[in-house]
């Protein structure tokens, strides 16, 4: 387009040449006086001449501005070449200051703040009839969370403490039984001994005499002298018999003892389980008061003031404020990887928060292993894919205690590796 204007402007000026030599020649006529007369065509002439005019405005115009660019241009070019040599060093420099500093890091966005969570459930069955916990309520260890109504176990405890005193009592008779079957038993056996030897003696005595009243004379006795004898003479075998087998009888001491010293034994096992059961029912008192195992969060509670519980009821979990971070590491980015290396941590949550910890220790299975549906590489065919292994770190500071840092908040840990 430039180069088309030019070569008008030249034909303009070469026109504009030819009509000042034929002025020169027809001096004192004007340009219309020397055009040859043609009808009609004067007004086309004038038009002719005032659009050359223009064009010839705008193309100066035009050559005006595009000089005016190109001066531009030209100041501009040295702050672009600059500007361009100093985007380079920039770039150059950035890429260069990233190598030195994560060559000696490993680090990963699959990384998460991991806890303990311990479930909270009563141990007896009851209504809730105190409720002294809300949602996130931070608790100390032993502080008070519920009562369960304690009347059914206050009686539980009366009953059994009745029954404590029943089985003492029991055994104090048990006690004293054995006392006295250690006394009575030796001396029946010395009775029985006595009588033994008081029948046999009389049993001789009456033998004596019916012997005498069979060698006497017939005429210096009766028959009934010697019936009467006969009849002494066994009634006193007889009676001698009877203390033999008393004897016998009241001998075995010792095992008249040993059965009294059990029924101690019963009696004292009867007064254990009593105390059991008392202790039991005392425990379940206790129960109805549930207080915090640890410190922490109260989380996702389950629990309002009328509800019935049954023991073992899943009421809130209870989040530790012992918080660690479970770091999923690819297994190339554990090659020199440590215990002990220091961690910088960054959480997504709270920007502002700088966490220093340390790696205590790398599971001894990938994710994969310990999932629910292992994978089986024996069978089918076989893709190999980047397996993440969990690692667990310590965080030592950086903690704010008006931060809460709850879990599973998504984090990026940058472990300073060995060289």
């Amino acid at each position: 387009m430039p180069f088309e204007m030019r070569e008008q402007g030249e034909q303009r000026e070469q026109a504009d040449g030819d009509e000042n030599r034929f002025g020169e020649q027809h001096p004192g006529t004007t340009k219309a006086e020397r055009a040859p007369s043609r009808p009609g065509r004067d007004g086309a002439d004038k038009q002719d001449d005032q659009k050359k005019s223009e064009d010839d405005k705008k193309s100066d115009e035009d050559k005006k501005k595009e000089e005016e660019a190109e001066r531009k241009r030209r100041r501009r070019r040295p702050f672009v070449i600059a500007g361009g040599v100093l985007a380079a060093l920039l770039l150059v420099g950035g890429g260069l200051w990233w190598w030195l500093a994560t060559r000696g890091t490993e680090n990963t966005d699959d990384a998460y703040t991991d806890g303990t969570s311990v479930t909270i459930a009563p141990k007896v069955a009851g209504y809730v009839v105190e409720l002294l916990i809300t949602d996130n309520t931070r608790l100390r260890a032993g502080d008070l969370i519920l009562r369960i109504d304690p009347r059914d176990y206050i009686a539980s405890r009366d009953q059994a403490q009745a029954q404590v005193e029943s089985a003492q009592a029991q055994l104090a008779n048990a006690q004293a039984n054995l006392d006295l079957a250690k006394q009575t038993f030796p001396a029946r056996l010395r009775q029985a001994q006595a009588q033994r030897e008081q029948a046999e003696a009389q049993q001789q005595k009456a033998q004596a005499d019916l012997k005498r009243q069979r060698i006497v004379d017939p005429r210096g006795t009766t028959q009934a002298d010697i019936d009467a004898a006969v009849a002494a003479a066994r009634v006193a075998s007889a009676t001698t018999g009877q203390q033999v087998a008393n004897v016998e009888i009241n001998r075995p001491v010792p095992l008249n003892i040993n059965l009294a010293q059990t029924q101690v034994k019963q009696a004292e096992a009867s007064v254990a389980q009593a105390r059991a059961q008392l202790e039991t029912a005392e425990l379940n008192l206790s129960y109805t008061e549930l207080r915090a195992p640890q410190d922490g969060w109260v989380t996702r509670r389950n629990v309002y003031l009328g509800n019935y519980l049954t023991a073992g009821q899943n009421l809130f979990s209870l989040v530790s404020p012992d918080v660690w971070v479970t770091a999923n590491f690819k297994e190339n980015q554990l090659d020199r990887m440590r215990p002990g290396q220091g961690v910088r941590i960054r959480v997504d949550a709270y920007p502002g928060l700088k966490l220093q910890g340390h790696v205590d220790s790398v599971q001894m299975g990938s994710g994969s292993r310990f999932s629910a549906f292992p994978a089986e590489n024996a069978t089918g065919n076989f893709i190999k894919i980047v397996q993440r292994v969990p690692v667990k770190i310590v965080i030592d500071s950086g903690m704010d205690p008006n931060i809460p840092l709850p879990l599973g908040l998504s984090v990026v840990p940058t472990v300073q590796v060995a060289q």
